[in-house]
């Protein structure tokens, strides 16, 4: 009984530590969430964050840029 306590104890502890120093970051999954993140309380930056968000996604993807038509040409 008294190693059970003694378990259940030591289990608590290290899950109680792990919690405390596990930082708590917000991370967001899209451009609009970055956006709003970023500027909550302006829309006109926000319009403009998203949408360079969105253009440098797009580019790191190759999906536009002149990479984008070489891949084309490469695909066809």
């Amino acid at each position: 009984m008294l190693k059970k306590v003694f378990l259940t104890a030591a289990a608590a502890a290290v899950l109680v530590g792990a919690s405390l120093t596990a930082p708590v970051t917000a991370q967001a999954t899209t451009c609009q969430d970055a956006a709003k993140m970023k500027y909550p309380d302006s829309i006109m930056e926000r319009m403009e964050y998203k949408r360079a968000c969105k253009k440098a996604y797009k580019a790191s993807m190759g999906k536009e840029g002149p990479l984008a038509k070489i891949k084309g040409k490469l695909a066809s």
